[in-house]
Formats: C-alpha cells, structure tokens, sequence
C-alpha cells in the first residue's frame, strides 16, 4: 500500500525517528539551567559525545547529494568539491586547541575580547547567522530533493503540462547521446532549444507528489521542537543516535548498486575511463589539480570562522578530549565520503544522463534500487544526516545572537530568560533557511558559499590568534571590503538588468573540441568502435561554452519573440555574478581564453589571499590594541585548560601578570608574532594525521582502480 509514492512501512519508519529525537529533546530540556548548560552542554561532553557531535555536525546529507552530483556531472574529480576538506583535518589538532584554550562560547565573542570591539562581535553574530541561513537552506534542500525522488507521481496523474515538460526531456536525452558524433541541422536546432530549456528549468526528468513548501515548514518545525527544548546537550545525544544512521544511509546503497551494474568491472564497462581519474584535465573538468588547490586554500583560511567550531570545542571537558573528539569525528566522516564517491560512480554508471537535475541522483538511485522498508530507513537517514547538522548550527546561531547582540542590549536578565530568547532564535534560524532554500538554483552554488565566504572573517581569526599587530581597524576595513566582493555584488548585480544583460559581462568561453583516448564501453564494442570492453580508442569531446561572469549565459526572449532560441532572442546572465573575475579583469586581465577549471582557480585563489592582503597593509597604517590588554588575552592562549574553576582563576591571572614567562616557548622570541614551539603531542596530531590523509587517498585510489 502506498501514500503519495511511498510504501506505508516507510512512512512509519519515518514517523518512528521523529517520535524518538522529540522524545529525546524533551527529556534533556529539563535540565538546562544557565546558558552555558543550554549553548554549550556545560562544557562536560567526553570523547564519545565529542566524536559523534563532530561526525554528526560536519556529516550532512547535502554533502553526499553534492558529492554524486559532482561525480554525475564531472567525473570522480567531482567529489573534490566536498572531498578537499581532507586535506584540512590534520589542521584541526591545532584550531580546536585554541578555541577550547580561548574559554569563550561563540567567535563573536572572540572578536570582542580579542580586539576589544563589540562592533566587530555584532558583526561576525550578522555574519554568523547569515552563513546559518546558507547552512539550513542546503539541508532543506538536500533533504526535499531526495525526497522528490522518492515520491514521483505517475504520468497518467500528470497535466498536460507536466506531460509536455517530461517527453521533451526526453527528447533532449536522445539528442544529447548523439551530440559529439554530430547532428542534423534540425536536430542540431532542436537540440539548443530544449538545452535553454534545460538551463531554464523548464524540462523535468519526472513530476513529483512532494510540495517543497510543505516540506520545508513540517521539516523545520521537527528540528526547531526537540533543538529548543534540549539546547547543545541534546544536539550531543541525538547526534549519537543519528551518527548510526548517517552509516546506513551511506552504505545502503553500494552492494545492491554494484549488483545491479555487473560489480566494479561492470562498472569500469559503463564508464568511461577518463571519469574515474583523481583530478580531472582541463579539457573535461572543472576539478582539475589547480582548482583544487586553490578551493583547499580558500577553505583552510574559512575553517575557523565557521561558528560551531567554537562550541564544539568548547563543550568538551578538556583539550585533549576535544582534539581527540574532532579528529576522530571528522576523520570518520573523511571514511564515510568515500562510499559517497562510489555511490556517485554507480549512479553514473546506472543512470547518466536521465535526470533533469542532478540534485535527484540520490533520490533517484533510492527509488530504483532499495525496497521498502529499506527506503524509509535511507529516507530516516538522510532525514537525521541533515537533523545532525541543523541542529548544531541553529543552537550556535543562538548563541551568537544572545551573546552578542542581545545581552549587550539587554544586559543582566536571568539565565532563563537568555535561553528563552535563545529558544526563539532557534525557530527563526530555522525558518530563514527556508528563503534561502528557495532562492539558490543547486546545491553545489549554495556549497560553494561555504568555501570562499567565511574567509571575509576567517583571515582575522587565524592572524588574532598568532599576530599581535592585527588591528581593529584593518579587520572592520577588510571585512567590510571583502563581504563587498564575496557576497554583495555577486548577488546583488544579477537582479540588475543593467548588468545582466549587458554585453561586455555575457563573454563566455570558447567553445572547443578536443580528442580523449579512453577505454571502450559496451556501447562502443556494440556499435563497432572497438572490438572488446576496454579498448584504448579515441572520442570527439565537446566542451561546451560557459560563463566567464555569470555562473551561464542563457537566451531569453525579447519583446516580441516567440522563442528563446530565435533571431529576436536577447542573451542574459543567471547565477552569481564572479566579482573577483570582474575586479581582476579591471586590472587589465583578460579570462577570454581560460578554461573553466581555471576560472574556478582564480576566484578561490583571490577568495583565500586578497583578505590577508588587506589585513596586513591596514594593520601597519593603524593602531594596535593596548599591549596590557593584548597580553592577557595571549596569556590565556598560552595557558592550558586547568582541572578546577579555582585552578584555573590562578593560572590565567599570573599569565596575564607574567607575560615573559612565554618568551622563551615563543618559535620568534622579541616579535609580534605569538607561536609557541611545537611540542611531542602537536608532531603526533599533526604528523599522524597526515598518515590517515594518505591512508583515504590509497583507498580512493583504489576505489578508481579496481576492477579497471
């Protein structure tokens, strides 16, 4: 018996999860008492908390929709996308360290006691709870795009319409198999007609029952209920539970997929070669070694503005526990994203080329290949992979606005009434990640927010930490600048007709066509172009044009056209508009001829480098914090965490009486710069964990090659 598309054994399954997570939440909610209890489980959380709160806050469905989105589209580099935070984990043994030695609840609260600027904590609090919108709308959508997969509505039940929208996609499937052996002239007309269609969302692969409203609100409303009644402590708890499921969800899938294809070497017969390779070439990716690089470093400088790093770590009893907790949560995750990356392979092994839109692909691939029963438990995970990442996110997007916005508004109320504001906070988090939800076009574009943005604050986290010549002034100039750059214009513009569709911002790349030597498929052995599976033969490969300052150019019709495709058809911009592309190109930098990879390369190396730029040029033409206050606040930095309030009152209060006591740990004794010599325990961390970081690039290497 089905309800809407699914078997009713999966909606109870469903239905059983929800139950148990508000049962959880309201049971934890009756022991919060201070603020500390509420936003960071008064700092009592061992290691085994610790690891599933890391695992279940960085583990979001959205990264595995993205991650088989990617590898549908682009190939096993694809998975870069999210697979690069790899090579940022061992990085984490030193930022949890100093968030857990700052002593402080939320990052706003770092740039108030840092810089001595409550301007700058309301503003990284805005900051924070604009990039909590992000976070939410990725999770609603994650979750709501599975969820249309799983619920497709029957032709027959269709309107005339939907009808039309599902046979010409069709119809572009079969146009498209046929593209790079070349077309008609008819064919070739029919073809660009329905690719704008495409880009214009008007084709669809199927109609689903699933109302994205409805499902947004009733999804909101579950997190809201049990994330404000329990605070952090039940973020903790329910992450436990919901780290199980965040397995299943990623593992479900592999044996019955690979099943299906004919097991790996089936797979490497449905793929072509040069799709399971690391990093893709320039010429058929956009994920090439480069780009790569270049979204690694942007990210390395965003890391630590990410507002629940400061929670995570401070909810820990003590450092080690942290460290321990982080690293071995995230790394688990870095394990996992690996099943994610062959599922992605599977998916394009199974179905390239028959979705509208790859934000389906895990859906789509549940639907066909689970049972149910079997997807209501995928459905409950992906459910509780983005739950585990909610609800994080919304309990420090709490406390950044109690701690840094309103209590300095409303300062001396009750611890009571601080969390129950908090509580409202929650719930308005949640619903303001709807509206972003419904404005980004795909998962992959609100991603790559997450990438370059936080860097706007992230640059002045990582030089406050170990640079006392930061100034207040240089971090509010280049803040101000740089969200400008990042975040104003690229949004901004493309609602401006002016600049939409004006000429000189609609170039695009070239479009080329180029010559790949790759292993035959079945299909090629059947139609003659080889003689066995495997076989070195060469294709034709057309790159097809992108944007150079739009994310694409599309035509669009003018005023008294019927078509978008015909002669009075006008061109426009959509998706954000590249301000780092257009502020180089006013430097005289000409991008006509760049590849798409390397487009990407530019803008995230601009992205990670222009912000430290900024900072150290304004810092040397303005003035310092006062050198006392700046010495207790590096006192505490050099300070380890003590065992008791009492121990712990007497140990900062002589650091910060004492700062020559740290001269001789310092790596430049006499300097501005604040980095103490490593010792055993940072060559352990650090040193071991790039012994797993090669251990997960083996195995994705022979993920690629198995069965090859």
């Amino acid at each position: 018996m089905e309800m809407f598309g699914l078997h009713v054994l999966d909606w109870g399954i469903i239905l059983l999860y929800v139950v148990v997570i508000l049962y959880l939440g309201r049971r934890v909610g009756k022991a919060m008492k201070s603020t500390a209890d509420f936003f960071l489980a008064g700092r009592k959380l061992g290691k085994f908390y610790q690891f599933f709160l890391n695992f279940g806050q960085a583990t979001d469905a959205q990264q595995a929709v993205v991650v088989s989105r990617e590898i549908y589209r682009q190939g096993l580099g694809g998975m870069w996308l999210q697979f690069l935070v790899l090579f940022l984990t061992p990085f984490y043994w030193f930022t949890t360290l100093l968030f857990r030695r700052s002593r402080l609840m939320t990052i706003g609260d770092y740039f108030s006691e840092r810089f001595r600027s409550p301007f700058l904590g309301g503003a990284y609090a805005f900051f924070g709870l604009f990039m909590a919108f992000i976070g939410t709308g990725t999770s609603y959508m994650a979750a709501e795009k599975t969820m249309e997969a799983l619920t497709q509505k029957p032709l027959a039940e269709c309107t005339a319409e939907e009808r039309r929208s599902v046979e010409d996609f069709r119809t572009y499937q079969e146009l498209k198999a046929r593209v790079d052996e070349g077309l008609s002239a008819e064919d070739q007309k029919d073809y660009e007609e329905l690719s704008e269609a495409l880009k214009r969302g008007e084709l669809h692969a199927y109609i689903s029952y699933t109302n994205e409203t409805v499902f947004f609100f009733v999804y909101a409303f579950i997190v809201a209920i049990y994330t404000a009644m329990g605070g952090f402590t039940a973020v903790a708890l329910t992450d436990a539970i919901q780290g199980v499921l965040i397995i299943t969800f990623s593992l479900i899938l592999i044996p019955i997929g690979l099943g299906k294809i004919g097991g790996f070497e089936g797979l490497h017969a449905e793929v072509p070669d040069y799709m399971f390779e690391l990093f893709g070439s320039a010429s058929t990716s956009e994920y090439t070694w480069y780009s790569i690089l270049a979204m690694i470093t942007a990210n390395l400088v965003s890391i630590v503005a990410a507002s629940h790093m400061m929670a995570t770590a401070g909810s820990a009893k003590d450092e080690m526990t942290a460290r321990v907790g982080m690293l071995g949560g995230m790394f688990f995750k870095r394990f996992i994203m690996l099943f994610w990356a062959l599922a992605g392979l599977l998916a394009l092994g199974l179905f390239a080329g028959s979705l509208d839109d790859p934000d389906h692909i895990w859906g789509h691939m549940t639907q066909q290949l689970l049972c149910p029963g079997a997807i209501g438990l995928m459905l409950a995970g992906v459910l509780a992979a983005n739950m585990s990442s909610l609800d994080a996110q919304s309990v420090c997007s709490s406390a950044l606005f109690i701690r840094n916005l309103y209590q300095p508004w409303r300062p001396g109320r009750s611890e009571k009434h601080y969390i129950n504001v908090g509580r409202g906070v929650i719930v308005v988090t949640l619903l303001a990640g709807i509206g972003m939800a419904y404005k980004a076009e795909n998962l992959a574009e609100l991603f790559k927010y997450f990438i370059s943005l936080p860097a706007v604050f992230g640059a002045a986290v990582w030089l406050g930490f170990i640079w006392r010549r930061l100034t207040p002034t240089a971090v509010i100039v280049q803040v101000i600048v740089c969200f400008s750059i990042y975040a104003v214009i690229p949004n901004v513009f493309p609602m401006l007709d002016s600049v939409s569709r004006n000429p000189s911002f609609l170039d695009e790349t070239e479009a080329r066509e180029v010559m790949i030597t790759t292993g035959a498929l079945a299909d090629d052995v059947a139609e003659g172009r080889a003689l066995r599976v495997g076989e070195k033969i060469e294709k034709r490969h057309l790159i097809e044009p992108t944007g150079i300052f739009f994310d694409k150019v599309v035509r669009v019709k003018g005023a008294d056209s019927q078509s978008a495709t015909d002669l009075q058809s006008t061109k426009a911009g959509q998706g954000r508009f590249h301000a780092e592309i257009w502020v180089l190109s006013l430097l005289g930098i000409d991008f006509s001829t760049c590849s798409k990879a390397q487009l990407v390369a530019t803008r995230f190396f601009f992205d990670a480098l222009f912000p430290f730029v900024l900072l150290f040029a304004l810092s040397f033409m303005t003035r310092p914090v006062n050198r006392q206050k700046l010495d207790a606040f590096f006192g505490k930095m050099h300070t380890p965490v003590q065992a008791t309030p009492e121990e712990e009152e007497a140990a900062l209060e002589h650091a910060a009486r004492h700062p020559e006591i740290f001269e001789p740990k310092k790596l430049f004794p006499g300097t501005n710069w604040e980095i103490l010599k490593p010792g055993w325990r940072d060559a352990v961390g650090f040193g071991g964990s790039w012994v797993i970081v090669g251990v997960v690039v083996l195995l994705l290497w022979v993920i690629a090659n198995i069965g090859a």
